[in-house]
């Protein structure tokens, strides 16, 4: 079985998070450019997605050399230690093209559970131009900067705030457009910020109600995910299953219920 503590494992990834962070904002300031595309001409890489990543590989190389990491730009390196650090180095990455604060560095350590399924222990999502510093790690209380973060409870569904986010494939694109036309007679209003580990934090500090994303890759959620969990949120994908590329639904557990029905009957492929 894999020894580790979690403690340890959130204060390495609060410093790495944070040292990252501070390279994202520099180089925005000197002036973002598009390095590549990935998926399609509206899935961008900027110089700094890549710089941003190199850093923190170097830093989890040298502090946990036997770990492994999957990160958004650079793909998975195996560990030997049963640990693997997920990463996105910028989540938000046309936010921060554009000048909008709203983008993080998301680092998550993770693990098996008995299923084979990954599990995030300790997450930290830091938003530089937010001077916002999400973090949990599992057993204890996850915070935005020193504030302990309780998600809204009791919201009924017709006065739930809900964040979602526009995916980079079209075809999924009208899928939420479909999400859209089903909640929004329904709901208190719906919001977009481009950011899903934001996003989903928003939810964990009561920013918003709920929040449903389609085409999540893991790195979007790992770290966010966790910090939602421990300020009391239910995250999961369809009936109750884990977080997938179908649906990603984080929020109080009555309004998750309330929400899935809607988001489900907008799949072509039940």
């Amino acid at each position: 079985m894999t020894n580790y503590d979690v403690v340890e494992l959130l204060g390495l990834a609060r410093e790495i998070a944070g040292e990252a962070a501070d390279l994202a904002a520099d180089m925005r300031s000197s002036g973002v450019r598009v390095a590549a595309t990935k998926s399609n001409d509206l899935d961008i890489v900027t110089a700094a997605d890549t710089a941003v990543e190199e850093l923190i590989r170097t830093r989890l190389a040298a502090a946990r050399p036997e770990d492994g990491v999957l990160g958004e730009e650079t793909g998975e390196v195996e560990g030997t230690s049963g640990i693997t650090w997920i990463v996105d180095p910028i989540d938000g990455t046309v936010n921060y093209l554009y000048g909008s604060p709203n983008y993080s560095v998301s680092i998550a350590a993770t693990t098996r559970n008995s299923d084979g399924l990954r599990v995030s222990l300790a997450g930290c999502v830091h938003a530089p131009e937010l001077a916002a510093e999400y973090t949990a790690a599992v057993g204890h209380p996850a915070r935005r900067n020193d504030r302990e973060l309780q998600v809204n409870t009791a919201v009924p569904l017709h006065k739930a705030l809900v964040s979602t986010g526009i995916p980079y494939d079209l075809e999924i694109r009208a899928r939420v457009m479909a999400d859209f036309a089903s909640l929004a007679p329904r709901v208190r209003d719906l919001r977009l910020v481009g950011s899903a580990a934001l996003d989903i934090c928003g939810v964990a500090d009561g920013r918003t109600d709920a929040h449903a994303g389609r085409r999540l890759p893991i790195w979007d959620y790992a770290a966010a995910a966790l910090i939602a969990t421990q300020a009391g949120a239910v995250v999961r994908g369809p009936a109750g299953g884990p977080p997938s590329l179908t649906l990603l639904l984080a929020a109080d557990a009555p309004l998750a219920d309330a929400l899935e029905p809607l988001l489900m009957e907008n799949l072509n492929d039940k």
